[in-house]
């Protein structure tokens, strides 16, 4: 059996190589419509980053780390489905990794009408510290309707978290709307993007 030391992360080696393979595999450049509604000349298909076999892992660690470095202390991750989806799932992995008890939520983008009738699917979040999480943000709208859904259901959020910040505003939407702090492991800077 390990103990949470012998998976001593390297958070700088984990964060390298996972922006090299932000870089490989998930900026797409050409005209493209976000689902903003607004255009731009790239895309960050952070899908092919965390549902791949190898960056998944590195997502868990850098996101956790992140949350660590920032004095964010969290019981729940997770956020609006579906690009909050495996985020949420690898922090819960990477947590457990580290011998700590991290559940994953989803966030319906509307409440069920039927069977349970909830918007937050998973373990409850009621009464209980909750970190959203979104894989990129371009206008901060499917954060902002996690945290609201998360609230809803009771949660006390104290951060929003995204692996890609655009650059676009969602900082500055999310803390003036939410009152909570909104952390990005990488900036569009880092991806050559800016």
């Amino acid at each position: 059996m390990t103990s949470p030391s012998d998976t001593a992360v390297d958070t700088a080696a984990a964060r390298a190589r996972l922006l090299e393979l932000i870089k490989e595999l998930a900026v797409v450049r050409g005209k493209v419509i976000l689902s903003s509604g607004a255009e731009a000349d790239y895309y960050i298909d952070l899908r092919r980053i965390t549902l791949h076999h190898e960056a998944s892992k590195l997502v868990g660690q850098v996101m956790l780390a992140l949350a660590d470095d920032a004095g964010i202390d969290f019981e729940c991750a997770g956020g609006l489905t579906m690009g909050a989806d495996p985020v949420g799932t690898a922090v819960m992995h990477a947590a457990a990794d580290a011998g700590r008890a991290v559940d994953a939520f989803v966030v319906r983008k509307a409440q069920k009408s039927y069977g349970m009738g909830r918007q937050v699917e998973g373990p409850s979040v009621e009464g209980r510290k909750v970190l959203v999480l979104e894989d990129t943000s371009t206008t901060g709208g499917s954060a902002l309707t996690a945290v609201e859904g998360v609230r809803k259901a009771g949660g006390n959020v104290v951060a929003v978290a995204v692996i890609v910040d655009r650059d676009t505003g969602a900082k500055e939407k999310i803390e003036a709307e939410t009152g909570v702090p909104y952390l990005f492991a990488f900036g569009k800077d880092e991806l050559g993007l800016s």
